[in-house]
């Protein structure tokens, strides 16, 4: 059986991506075949500035963008277009099937803004590039969480959910998810509402689950649970997947939990992308700190795996 083959996008080479790719090389070429879309000028100046070998065997790419001086810690437009553009090429070797799978490296939002790049992140750039409605999930084998909003501001939250939308949005979950269990759905306000007292959102949430489980067949979600009792330990013990109603409803438990192992994978796309779930860690970028690898490694695991 051959191997998967995966492209990795380097994210800002200003920050700690580089570093990941570098150094667990050697591990996930073991598991996959890798394309790294860097080309070998930029590698070679940031393996230089972390005293790094690059493998033999480390397959990069040429003309990906303009090249610039690394600058550890610093947001700057130059690395910025750099990582918009790696993402790209990425992403078009996915769409011409010349790989299995893309694998994206940390981005600075900032960065991509001051290079003139329209999208927040690689999620919203996706939705655009292949005008299909992406889920963003966040987890580790343990536990994932998808999200019906994201990055948006909390007052336009409760506006946000409605039923055609939410239904929809079940719908694409279960069917590229494919959970094997039930998944747990979290209401929006204090206590699920308490039957319309605090809220009446969940009356939303209600309907379209039932819209969804008539359309699917199967009867795979939960009834809104109340939010601060989804993750303890004995409810966690009946699911493996959720769905919050906002970034911070799932995410704040999910990192406190797995942040050092979590990734994210972006759903419902004609690709699969992964991606680790932290952050371009600037402060101890070029700096020798050993950097946990576990976020890296389960994101390309996943691709392995489905």
């Amino acid at each position: 059986m051959s191997r998967k083959k995966v492209a990795i996008s380097v994210g800002d080479l200003n920050g700690i991506g580089i570093q990941l790719a570098l150094e667990n090389h050697a591990t996930i070429s073991k598991e996959v075949e890798v394309v790294y879309c860097i080309d070998r000028n930029m590698l070679e100046q940031a393996a230089k500035k972390l005293n790094l070998p690059i493998p033999a065997d480390f397959q990069t790419m040429e003309d990906i963008a303009e090249h610039f001086e690394i600058d550890p810690g610093v947001v700057s437009k130059e690395s910025g277009a750099y990582a918009y553009a790696s993402f790209v090429r990425a992403v078009e070797l996915a769409r011409n099937k010349e790989i299995d799978a893309i694998t994206t490296l940390p981005i600075h939002k900032k960065a991509w803004e001051l290079a003139g790049v329209a999208y927040k992140g690689h999620t919203d750039a996706l939705r655009d590039f292949f005008d299909a409605e992406a889920i963003m999930m966040l987890g580790s084998p343990q536990m994932y969480v998808a999200l019906f909003t994201e990055h948006i501001p909390l007052k336009e939250v409760a506006g946000s959910i409605n039923e055609k939308a939410l239904t929809r949005f079940l719908i694409d979950f279960y069917r590229t998810a494919k959970p094997s269990t039930e998944v747990g759905v979290l209401g929006l306000n204090p206590h699920a509402g308490d039957d319309g007292v605090l809220g009446t959102e969940e009356r939303i949430i209600e309907k379209a689950i039932e819209n969804a489980h008539k359309e699917l067949g199967t009867e795979i979600f939960s009834a809104p649970l109340v939010p601060d009792v989804a993750f303890t330990p004995r409810v966690r013990a009946n699911y493996t997947h959720y769905i919050a109603m906002y970034h911070d409803q799932g995410l704040a438990p999910l990192k406190a939990l797995y942040f050092d192992e979590g990734i994210n994978v972006s759903l419902n796309l004609p690709i699969l992308r992964t991606s680790v779930d932290h952050g371009t860690a600037f402060d101890i970028a070029y700096k020798g700190v050993e950097l946990s690898s576990l976020s890296y490694l389960n994101a390309v695991k996943y691709i392995n795996d489905n």
